[in-house]
């Protein structure tokens, strides 16, 4: 059964009228060009969730072409360079032997495009506020080239309503209908830099419409090349569970680093206490507790769905209340590590510390959101000196937080290791040395519990 059309949606028009004609023929035309595959897709932004769709539309037989206004990205992309680590040396090389795959910084050509996938950032302001930007100015760019029969869809997160509010009327402006002469979806990214399964043909698509044809249109895009399309009634559905998925691993995580906090306090190790309660075969998943939180999605939700709650008048206090204890961990690490010193009769201030992992999570070179990025800021705050070690991050990023100098990965031995007073573990990458971490280390603060079942003696204090 197809979903209803959503309420205070455009009604479809009587199919004997000429609108229902119109529409038929737009939809019908875009249709027999994606299951024929001489569709063209472009993908708007080509970073973390641009690159796969990218590839799996490529995949899937279509013409895709690549859009950033990153114009060394582009450059990158068209010698061939694959810019995201996790994702595979080879990959752009692949799409390039294909002879369907181009990238470009030109948004005049996104009227060569038959659907045009909006794949930009939804970072926060200064305020922790939304900021639509990126998507707004995507939205313009199509908007200037918009054509009967092309079809629009946002992956971006972002809030309830974003696709019918701020993408539609923009498109509309210039005159077309939608449902009618253009069609305009939205289906939310689930990519998860780093895990290796299930690549992104095997993971289910949320499609929401605005209207019925764009609900039709969008699925049988995604059908083309995703194993399981997931229909939605409305936009606003698919945009919700969106921030569902990343409110409940924010939620679930700040629960954990605070119970880290209250048994670290008893003296009782988080990390035993969570492998036993995961032998419980039902009702309880494990989470890991770490020194933040970090990447596009998880720090930015929370706060996506409190802008739209407090527009709706009604306060979302727990899921504020977990951005909180989330955004204090680094203060906790930086406490964990002064104290530690003290104990040895050192101080903070003046001390040499090495932080080991730049990147979010383990064994990707994304640094979005990193906490170890404010480690670094706090612990010079206090005083210390930093060097850290990453073994895919070579530089800070050139966009950095306040309070964050620009930095270079230090070589990982024995020497460096002894010469920091404190070397904290940020990120578990698996290239890391770890027992000779425990071996030269005079000092390491693990946030991460990785150095539990290594021969460390009193030299490891877990963070």
């Amino acid at each position: 059964m197809r979903p209803e059309p959503p309420a205070g949606g455009a009604p479809s028009p009587p199919a004997s009228s000429p609108a229902a004609s119109e529409a038929g023929s737009a939809l019908d035309s875009l249709l027999a060009a994606i299951d024929a595959r001489t569709a063209t897709v472009g993908v708007v932004g080509l970073g973390y969730v641009g690159l796969p769709i990218a590839a799996a539309m490529v995949g899937g037989g279509f013409r895709v072409l690549g859009f950033d206004t990153d114009g060394d990205r582009v450059a990158r992309l068209q010698r061939g360079e694959t810019p995201l680590l996790h994702l595979g040396a080879g990959l752009v090389q692949g799409l390039l032997a294909t002879g369907r795959w181009e990238a470009s910084a030109d948004l005049r050509r996104l009227r060569e495009a038959d659907a045009v996938l909006i794949c930009v950032p939804t970072p926060l302001d200064a305020r922790n506020e939304p900021d639509l930007s990126h998507v707004t100015r995507t939205a313009d760019a199509i908007a200037a080239s918009l054509r009967r029969g092309q079809l629009v869809v946002l992956e971006s997160t972002t809030y309830p309503r974003t696709t019918r509010d701020v993408v539609l009327p923009r498109l509309a402006a210039g005159g077309l209908r939608c449902g009618r002469d253009f069609f305009l979806a939205y289906s939310p990214e689930r990519e998860d830099p780093g895990r290796a399964a299930p690549a992104t043909r095997a993971i289910p698509r949320l499609v929401g419409g605005v209207d019925e044809p764009s609900l039709q249109a969008g699925c049988r895009l995604y059908a083309a090349v995703i194993e399981s399309v997931v229909p939605v009634r409305t936009a606003e559905v698919a945009e919700a569970a969106k921030l569902l998925e990343n409110i409940y691993r924010a939620v679930n995580i700040a629960m954990v680093n605070e119970m880290k906090m209250l048994l670290t306090a008893m003296g009782i190790d988080v990390q035993e206490v969570i492998d036993a309660a995961a032998t419980k075969p039902f009702g309880f998943q494990p989470f890991r507790p770490g020194p933040g939180w970090g990447g596009h999605c998880i720090p930015i939700d929370p706060f996506y769905l409190a802008h739209s709650a407090r527009a709706a008048g009604q306060p979302a206090q727990f899921i504020e209340l977990a951005g909180q204890v989330n955004r204090a961990m680094p203060d906790w690490v930086v406490e964990r590590t002064a104290q530690a010193l003290a104990q040895r009769g050192g101080r903070l201030a003046g001390a040499r510390i090495l932080v080991l992992g730049l990147a979010y999570k383990a064994d990707i070179d994304d640094v979005r959101e990193s906490p170890s990025l404010q480690l670094i800021a706090r612990f010079l705050a206090r005083g210390a000196s930093v060097q850290y070690h990453d073994p895919h991050v070579p530089a800070t990023p050139a966009r950095r937080p306040p309070g964050v100098p620009a930095l270079t990965s230090v070589p990982l031995d024995a020497a460096a290791l002894a010469a920091a007073d404190a070397v904290v573990i940020a990120t578990d990458h698996r290239a890391v040395d770890y027992a000779l971490v425990a071996r030269a280390a005079r000092l390491v603060v693990d946030t991460r519990g990785v150095m539990r079942d290594k021969l460390a003696g009193d030299n490891v204090v877990p963070a």
